[in-house]
């Protein structure tokens, strides 16, 4: 089953906004069983709009639109879905009661432009927006269905979540489609790929692998396409044992865990404590786990100790230790993170130093070079990182390696 989307408005086109109703959007179809094929944004012009609707009637059976609902003259979505399906322009009562209540809530009446938003196609279904006054529209045109919903993002979701996916779920008869997704840090897509290839080329024709690889992680989704859920559960089962078998060691979790959640949920379940002395990724470990709610449970806090001056003066680290072995190495990294642990009592410290560039590299420590220390009970050590020439990505890689490190330690009891 195929689906495209259209999303409509000059500004997606200009860069003024970004579009991620539309992922959104694939998401939520691919979990009923329909697939997008096609993507398209077009301009607020009604040849172009109505071009990309014929275009996606010939390949889709599901077209689901979104943009140029609301009351102004540049809002043309109605006028012209009223022309590509030859119908007049209706009042929805439904709709309009639902502007008017909204109206209400503000203490505001409703203007002659705004009750237009209760005119739809005669030839659609209307779908009341429970959460605006732009109306969602359902259109059958042979085998297709069309949906026209509001841009706003809230507004679109509510309506898809309640209205439209279950409408689709009962007018379609859709396979089962299951998601399994392993997250790996710490090593490539390539390395990976040439880990598990005699795995994924015995995978059977209705499930595929997909390698989803951002900076510092790879992700792993395996998809099961058939008609018996707990058929497909138990096969992807299966595969996920011999898959941790492969490469479990680099696996950190699954889904949409984080390292930041896994790293919380230990320390706060084990009464433990954490602190930082973050170089080279200037605080982006201190706000990776501060984005998650609760961290203040077990996270104490840290330096930012970009300079030389800084680590000496705040942290403890020996000039002298710096003179003899450079700022980005073993030996600063542990000074670093024990000094750290000691000076803040906690049980736990994590230290980054490195080069993230684009300048400050040599022959001998090129950028991309990195020391991630560690401090706990059982001790202290530092491991060292080679990443890209990117300042950007060696921070992302150094952030999400270091607290990854920081699991393996706590969680999988690596030795210090």
């Amino acid at each position: 089953m195929l689906a495209e989307i259209i999303t409509i408005g000059d500004e997606i086109l200009i860069g003024q906004i970004v579009d991620t109703n539309s992922a959104w959007m694939a998401q939520e179809l691919n979990k009923i069983g329909i697939k997008v094929k096609q993507i398209t944004s077009v301009s607020d012009d009604e040849l172009h709009i109505l071009k990309a609707l014929q275009e996606a009637e010939s390949r889709a059976r599901v077209v689901l639109i979104t943009g140029g609902l609301g009351p102004t003259k540049d809002d043309i979505t109605k006028k012209t879905l009223a022309k590509y399906f030859n119908c007049r322009m209706v009042f929805n009562a439904a709709q309009f009661e639902q502007v008017t209540r909204i109206f209400k809530s503000f203490g505001r009446e409703v203007t002659p432009i705004n009750r237009l938003q209760a005119e739809v196609p005669e030839a659609c279904t209307c779908i009341v927006n429970k959460n605006g006054t732009a109306p969602g529209m359902w259109f059958e045109k042979g085998e297709t269905i069309f949906v026209s919903m509001p841009g706003v993002p809230y507004e679109m979701k509510g309506m898809m979540s309640y209205d439209i996916l279950p409408l689709l779920r009962k007018k379609l008869q859709t396979p089962t489609i299951l998601h399994r997704t392993f997250l790996t840090q710490g090593v490539g897509e390539s390395m990976l790929a040439q880990w598990i290839e005699k795995w994924e080329d015995a995978l059977p024709a209705h499930i595929k692998l997909a390698y989803l690889p951002s900076p510092g992680m790879v992700r792993l989704r395996l998809s099961a396409t058939g008609e018996d859920a707990e058929i497909l559960e138990n096969e992807i089962a299966e595969l996920a044992v011999k898959l941790y078998e492969l490469v479990g060691e680099h696996i950190y979790g699954e889904g949409e865990i984080t390292l930041p959640h896994l790293i919380q949920d230990w320390f706060i379940k084990n009464n433990k404590t954490l602190a930082l002395a973050e170089s080279c990724t200037g605080g982006s470990i201190a706000h990776l786990l501060t984005s998650v709610a609760g961290c203040s449970a077990y996270f104490e806090g840290g330096f930012v100790s970009y300079s030389n001056a800084m680590k000496i003066a705040k942290v403890n680290v020996p000039a002298e230790l710096i003179d003899s072995n450079g700022v980005v190495s073993e030996a600063v990294a542990i000074a670093m993170a024990k000094e750290t642990k000691e000076k803040l009592k906690t049980d736990y410290a994590l230290s980054v130093t490195g080069i993230a560039g684009p300048d400050g590299g040599s022959e001998e420590k090129p950028v991309g070079t990195v020391w991630i220390g560690i401090s706990g009970p059982e001790g202290t050590f530092a491991k060292h990182f080679r990443f890209s020439t990117d300042r950007n990505r060696n921070i992302t890689h150094a952030s999400l390696s270091a607290l990854n490190l920081l699991r393996k330690v706590v969680l999988n009891k690596l030795v210090l």
